[in-house]
């Protein structure tokens, strides 16, 4: 008996997802479990809901499909929510008998035998989570017609667990919708247009009743269309996702096997003035309500108020008849890369105590556009804030997305003690007007006038601090101002209440006019006044050093600390509320 082990059953569910291809969007999980006690795990078995034949060939072999049977854990606890026993899933083949063939992939079920109308598979051990179960391999039985078809049933049993069963059927023959790849320009600029003939045939052994056309587009690319047999929807703004649009489009009508079909009136597709990196995705299937809801995934939809879109057959005649029962080819995606620009504009903050207490200070940046920058294929980072500590405090607290790195922007293995320095990494995408919002707590451990960090977002290569896409890299660093002086130099960045998006660098406040009162023993001017320096890994592209710390005088004493720190946080307040209201 082979371990249920995390690298089989990841071999597995690669295995069964690309043999279900799009077919496993309208897969079923089985039905709801029945009541049990609240010590009984319950575990449901599931995978596609119908999977189509080739029908047997004259002369050769026949070709064969794979149908992924799937087993979810719901258990949540990934440590402690794993079943350890032996099981064994049993296979009710007789529903299928004179309709199709089945067999085991010996390599990823090596404890799965077919006796007759029955197959049992052994296995050990259930962790949390949906993982695959078994990859049947099927055919269309010797003698088998199109439009045969029957049904396949999976228990499951195992001491201490209850399974639900699943129930999927096998069809003879078959609709084979396969979807054009449309001659796309792909380097575009803000506001071009071009039209999308979505274009695509039945290569099947049967008529398709209806077709679901889905298209997938992100931020920076529109369709303006909005039909009424069509329903929209958009990724929620609060998700880290390409702030995509998703229109599903009901079309009716018998699409002939044989034939190839064409919008009546072609798609026009747009980039937009935040187009940077996009991704357009249109897909075919034949159309039902299952399909539709597995589509919707939850999401709310609004109908189109325009016209019907429609398809008609190509005049150029009818592709020839295939066999080729295909999921994969039910879809396209083409990538656009769009001549734009994005103003990454940090922002700092003036925060204010005496000695000893802890104060909350709100760095960032603000994407002022106007691209939106997704790195849709890679999944990288987009960017980092880069944040130096002012000299005089120490970090209490930060956001789960920051990690403490040494001074001179390298890794640190210590994670828990405060550090000199912060980086925090974005995610894949920043959209146009949003950014980062990082809120930080610091213990002033000397009260200082002026001290600051420079803040800085930049590219996540520390070697290559550049963002390639933004023009204005003056406003790329703003300061964080810890007990300043009160003259009103700025922190830098909207959010200091700054002009943020003018593309002038921040200025940082100045330096202590007598060095010998440095507590470090340094000379208060070793620190950069310029903004855009090497000082936050972020100016001059070198990522060394630490970034200005301004003035480093100590404030002489408790009662002159108290009044400063009095005073600051009016001026702090008045300065928040403004840029609020801004």
């Amino acid at each position: 008996m082979t371990p249920f082990t995390p690298r089989s059953a990841l071999r597995r569910a690669a295995g069964s997802f690309a043999a279900a291809g799009l077919l496993a969007a309208a897969s079923l999980a089985g039905a709801a479990a029945p009541a049990q006690a609240a010590d009984t795990p319950v575990f449901t078995l599931g995978g596609p809901a119908e999977t189509a034949l080739h029908p047997y060939p004259e002369n050769g072999r026949p070709k064969s499909s794979t149908v992924g049977i799937s087993l979810n854990n719901p258990s949540e606890d990934e440590e402690n929510g794993g079943f350890g026993g032996d099981f064994t899933l049993t296979f009710d083949l007789s529903g299928v008998a004179g309709v199709a063939d089945v067999t085991f992939d010996g390599e990823a079920n090596p404890d799965c035998e077919v006796t007759g109308t029955k197959a049992v598979c052994e296995d050990w051990g259930i962790w949390p989570g949906l993982q695959g179960a078994a990859d049947l391999v099927v055919t269309a039985a010797d003698g088998s017609e199109s439009g045969d078809t029957g049904t396949i049933t999976v228990t499951g049993r195992a001491d201490g667990a209850t399974f639900t069963p699943f129930t999927t059927r096998l069809t003879v023959g078959g609709p084979d919708l396969v979807m054009e790849r449309l001659p796309f320009r792909t380097e575009l600029t803000p506001g071009e247009k071009q039209q999308a003939p979505i274009t695509f045939a039945n290569r099947g052994t049967r008529d398709a009743d209806g077709v679901l056309l889905t298209l997938r587009y992100s931020r920076g690319l529109d369709i303006p269309q909005r039909y009424s047999n069509c329903e929209y929807t958009v990724d929620d703004p609060d998700q880290p996702d390409f702030g995509s649009t998703t229109a599903l489009c009901s079309v009716a009508g018998a699409f002939e096997a044989g034939a190839t079909y064409t919008l009546a009136t072609p798609l026009t597709l747009e980039a937009t003035e935040r187009a940077y990196y996009d991704t357009f995705l249109y897909r075919i299937q034949e159309n039902s309500a299952a399909q539709r809801a597995s589509q919707r995934a939850g999401a709310l939809f609004e109908r189109g108020t325009g016209g019907v879109l429609k398809a008609v057959p190509v005049k150029k005649g009818a592709a020839a008849r295939s066999t080729d029962l295909n999921p994969y080819d039910n879809q396209q995606d083409a990538d656009f890369r769009t001549e734009n620009t994005a103003d990454f504009v940090a922002y700092g903050d003036r925060v204010a105590g005496p000695e000893g207490s802890t104060v909350k200070a709100d760095i960032g940046f603000r994407n002022e556009g106007p691209a939106w920058i997704g790195h849709i294929r890679s999944g990288e980072d987009v960017a980092t804030v880069d944040f130096t500590v002012p000299q005089g405090a120490s970090v209490t607290s930060k956001p789960e997305r920051c990690r403490a790195v040494t001074a001179d922007g390298k890794y640190r293995e210590d994670q828990t003690s405060p550090a000199p320095r912060y980086v925090c990494n974005t995610s894949m995408t920043v959209r146009d007007g949003s950014g980062l919002d990082l809120p930080f707590e610091l213990r002033v451990d000397k009260a200082m006038v002026g001290a600051s960090g420079a803040v800085t977002v930049r590219n996540t290569w520390l070697q290559n601090p550049e963002l390639p896409f933004d023009p204005k890299p003056g406003n790329n660093t703003a300061y964080l101002v810890l007990n300043g002086e009160g003259d009103g130099s700025d922190s830098g960045g909207a959010a200091a209440g700054g002009d943020g998006g003018s593309g002038e660098p921040s200025t940082p406040p100045t330096s202590a006019p007598d060095p010998e009162e440095s507590p470090s023993g340094t000379s208060g001017s070793s620190a950069s006044t310029t903004s855009g320096g090497s000082s936050a890994g972020g100016g001059s592209g070198d990522g060394g050093g630490l970034a200005s710390t301004g003035s480093t005088a100590l404030i002489a004493s408790g009662t002159a600390a108290a009044a400063l720190a009095a005073g600051l946080v009016l001026f702090t307040a008045a300065r928040r509320r403004a840029a609020r209201h801004a």
